[in-house]
């Protein structure tokens, strides 16, 4: 077996449909960004992906995709494993198939929010059946977290990968027009921000308490093909979309959705405006 390179796409395969539809979302960001794409079967005790049906799906995602595929076989919690090997190979994603918000364990673990958590490695997750092959428009939810200036650089370089249109969308949850006013600032920086690269951008403000409703509703509404969020442990007032709503997205959403762990920092309430 060759030598991984350091642009790879990990996407953890196992015997559901829904690992296989990952796969597939796989091949456009492959060739776009020239990746090769790693699949990785693990035994937990149960009936693993075998190595000859492993390595026929690697012959027929390399034909699709036109970029080189290779096959890992690891033994122990599938958590873990796929944590050790994205340690190892430095993937630019994992791709993971969740069969459904009831049976997200069963793609990977008990401890499916941990990974995406966790994971040093930005990671996208397939739910829905029904996906188009490019991305035409990015889903970027603001808050006033500091980790909000990553996720425009992020949703930047992905718009970049997929000439895509960036959707930047707000929610006021309050009354207090002190953080009203400063949000709604927020999203025209970031608006401005965006345009300045060059990139496709609008903005939408909306009001309402059900956060991860709201989004997703926009989502179908702008028809987006991907939702940008991040994820974290600790979670203040004002990071609607690192804790227990982007969980909700990643659960609840048919709209792929990209995971970043953000940064460690000493204090995380206050945006740094650009």
């Amino acid at each position: 077996m060759s030598t991984i390179p350091q642009t790879s796409i990990l996407v953890p395969i196992d015997s559901t449909e829904q690992t296989i539809i990952a796969l597939h979302q796989t091949y456009n960001l492959a060739r776009l960004t020239n990746s090769k794409i790693v699949l990785l079967s693990v035994d937990e005790g149960v009936p693993p992906f075998v190595q000859n049906r492993l390595e026929a799906l690697a012959k027929e995602a390399s034909l699709a995709s036109g970029q080189p595929v290779e096959t890992m076989m690891r033994k122990g919690n599938v958590y873990e494993e796929i944590i050790k090997v994205a340690d190892v190979i430095n993937p630019l994603f994992i791709m993971i198939g969740l069969s459904s918000k009831i049976t997200v364990g069963k793609i990977i673990g008990k401890n499916a929010f941990k990974m995406v958590r966790e994971s040093h490695h930005p990671i996208i997750t397939i739910k829905g059946k029904h996906h188009r092959d490019g991305c035409k428009n990015i889903l970027l939810p603001l808050d006033l977290s500091k980790e909000t200036r990553e996720k425009v650089d992020k949703a930047i370089e992905l718009a970049k990968i997929f000439n895509a249109t960036v959707r930047v969308i707000s929610i006021l949850t309050s009354n207090d027009e002190f953080l009203e006013n400063r949000l709604i600032s927020l999203s025209n920086q970031v608006w401005k921000r965006i345009k300045e690269e060059g990139i496709r951008c609008s903005i939408k403000t909306l009001r309402g308490k059900d956060i991860t409703e709201m989004v997703l509703n926009y989502a179908h509404e702008v028809e987006a093909d991907l939702i940008l969020i991040m994820s974290k442990a600790e979670l203040s007032v004002k990071e609607f979309f690192i804790g227990t709503v982007a969980q909700r997205i990643i659960n609840e959403s048919d709209i792929p959705v990209v995971s970043y762990r953000p940064m460690v920092r000493k204090d995380t309430t206050v945006f740094v405006p650009y």
